[in-house]
């Protein structure tokens, strides 16, 4: 039997039944701790310049929330820690709060979730046995104004919060933090619907691991991966890792059906001498790839159905803020809204993107000068393996695998290998080359010659 009819019937199945899940959602953090920012209506137009269709904001600022006003962007505000008091032993102010900051722009503004505290945990004046409280008394006025089905409440926390976080499959929560926050919490987000918000800086795991940590695989470049011992998932980023340890702390505690935002992540541009890796390189390359690896769709490895939505720190350097020199360069715009690097915002832009340096392709191969690159069956890997990884990316994967198909234009050679490699190579250039995209359970090798046996290519 010709190899080809092995996975043909699977292949017309899902072509039949599984259309490609929507991909992620990127949006970005809007800090003002600046003396020479633009507008708030400038900022506006901006955003909707760059295809940006969420923004989280630090507060509730009339001047934003009305520039807000009718642009069709989601908009999360917060309420501030040194309000979680008030908010926890005054139901009446937590009414008023939202009379005078959520009311008074909404619908018109679209304001989808408000942020309650930011790291409470870490919070220096000691605010966190406030926080359960003071969300219930936002919900009950939420309830109140028939407002609790369309915004949704949740409180971001910082991932110091966690006692393990490596590796993924032993993240758990600190234990003091468990029976007075995070069972409650989650209790509260499931109950509702809403999600457990997550600031996470893969930068600062980098910096402070530069010579265990591999720079390619916090920047989402190419690598072999990190196998985790306890689950034997490979990890080919330390993004999803660090989600994956806050899902697997989730699952400890039998919340894992409750979704996950990233609330918070991204990579300074610039820093002071001893901050290993804050280059505008480093930033453009993990942020420009995180897009990608978002926007592309796909979950963790351990959650790989969950479409993550992420809100990258932040959209301007900030030139108030205190602390290193880091700390005032996060930002993807300068204050005259310039672009600090180029990198796109959304699936359009994705087409066109590439790393400014190196290969281009978040690949790293010597000698491969025109930054091209292809997915191709590995010589000595065994059949099984071979059509486990043919499967899923003729299935699951959504790899456009019809040009191998007996009487197409790739069917020939009618090989095994080659329609292997044509299956590979489609995912991999769908899912924008990203960095394990070609691993197949090890079947995968990225090559820099182009395969004499592709007559056609997704991205040729």
């Amino acid at each position: 039997m010709p190899t080809t009819f092995l996975f043909s019937s699977i292949f017309i199945v899902f072509l039949a039944l599984f259309s490609l899940a929507d991909g992620g959602s990127i949006g970005v953090n809007y800090g003002r701790t600046a003396g020479d920012l633009p507008s708030a209506f400038k900022v506006v137009k901006l955003l909707k310049s760059q295809g940006i269709t969420r923004v989280k904001v630090y507060d509730t600022d009339p001047a934003v929330l009305k520039s807000l006003s009718r642009s069709n962007i989601k908009v999360t505000v917060n309420l501030p820690n040194q309000l979680l008091s008030i908010t926890a032993k005054k139901p009446s102010f937590a009414t008023k709060w939202i009379q005078r900051n959520i009311l008074a722009y909404y619908p018109h503004t679209q304001i989808e979730s408000i942020a309650v505290g930011n790291e409470v945990f870490v919070d220096p004046s000691n605010t966190t046995s406030f926080l359960i409280p003071a969300i219930k008394n936002i919900h009950k006025s939420l309830v109140k104004y028939r407002l609790d089905s369309v915004i949704k409440l949740s409180s971001p926390i910082a991932l110091s919060a966690l006692q393990n976080s490596y590796p993924s499959s032993a993240g758990s929560f600190k234990p003091e933090l468990i029976e007075p926050v995070f069972k409650p919490l989650l209790q509260f987000l499931r109950k509702t619907g809403s999600y457990l918000m997550v600031n996470a800086y893969p930068f600062f795991a980098y910096e402070s691991n530069a010579d265990v940590i591999s720079l390619d695989y916090a920047l989402f470049r190419q690598n072999d991966g990190v196998v985790d011992a306890g689950n034997g998932l490979r990890y080919f980023n330390l993004f999803d890792a660090q989600i994956d340890a806050v899902f697997a702390a989730m699952s400890a505690l039998k919340y894992d059906d409750v979704p996950l935002v990233v609330s918070e992540t991204g990579w300074p541009s610039k820093g002071d001498g001893n901050e290993i890796g804050s280059t505008l390189e480093n930033a453009a390359a993990y942020n420009g790839n995180l897009i990608k690896r978002i926007l592309n769709g796909g979950g963790t490895p351990l959650k790989p159905k969950a479409n993550l939505t992420v809100f990258l720190f932040a959209l301007f350097n900030e030139n108030k803020k205190s602390g290193p020199v880091s700390e005032r360069n996060y930002g993807l715009f300068y204050p005259d809204m310039k672009p600090v690097y180029n990198i796109p915002f959304t699936v359009e832009g994705l087409k066109n993107f590439r790393e400014e340096t190196g290969t281009g392709t978040g690949e790293r191969v010597e000698g491969n000068r025109s930054g091209r690159v292809w997915c191709v069956a590995k010589e000595d890997v065994g059949k099984d393996r071979l059509q486990a990884g043919l499967d899923y990316a003729c299935g699951e994967g959504g790899a456009d695998c019809r040009p191998i198909q007996p009487g197409a234009t790739c069917y020939d050679p009618n090989e095994f290998k080659a329609h292997a490699s044509y299956a590979f190579n489609s995912y991999y250039q769908k899912m924008g080359r990203a960095a394990g995209a070609c691993y197949f359970g090890g079947a995968g090798v990225v090559v820099t010659q182009r395969p004499s046996t592709f007559s056609t290519l997704s991205s040729a």
